[in-house]
This record gives C-alpha cells, structure tokens and sequence, in this order.
C-alpha cells in the first residue's frame, strides 16, 4: 500500500514539470495525434496521456511539456484550439517547486 501512494506521489511531483495541461480531449484523439498537433507552436518533448486501467480509454485530459518557454507562449497566444470538432481547455501549468510554495505560505 506504502508503494502504491509513494508511486502516485512521484507522479503528481513528474506532472509539475509539464508546461500545460489539456483537457476535453475527444475520445478518438491519441497522443500521436497531440503531439503532432502542438507541433505546430513548437517542440514537443513529451505527451502524457493517463488511461483508465478499467475502461482501456485515455481519461480526456494530458500533460504537454515543451522544448522552450517560447513554444508555450506560442500555445497560449492562440484563442481556441480545436480537435476533431472538440474545444481544448489549455491551463498553464505552475513551475514553483514545492519549497518555494511552502516558504510562500509561512
């Protein structure tokens, strides 16, 4: 049991080095799809799309993690973005550390 939340623990600190995070991402889109779409703003270096054990499908969300903070701002700048008829939700992902979010709050 100890593993299981240390492993989950290791995840949701990894997720924090991603720049954006989708969401409302169709069913049919896969991550060769997303990452060849924002592509288009920039070098992707990486594209995580979680799937649900039980079902076998992506869970409708993902983490993109770009080369250059320019790239991110070239994703930013675009109003909508649109994916097999879908709208994207993009939010920008915080890169405070822990500690510096902890020393904030004192």
């Amino acid at each position: 049991m100890a593993a299981a939340s240390a492993v989950r623990a290791v995840g949701r600190r990894s997720r924090r080095l991603f720049d954006i995070f989708v969401a409302e991402i169709p069913w049919t889109v896969s991550s060769k799809e997303l990452k060849e779409y924002f592509s288009q703003f920039g070098s992707v270096q990486r594209c995580q799309l979680p799937f649900d054990k039980d079902t076998g499908f992506h869970r409708r969300y993902c983490w993109i993690k770009f080369s250059t903070p320019q790239d991110v701002q070239n994703v930013l700048q675009k109003d909508s973005h649109i994916l097999e008829g879908a709208k994207l939700t993009l939010k920008q992902q915080s890169r405070r550390r822990r500690s510096q979010r902890k020393n904030q709050s004192e």
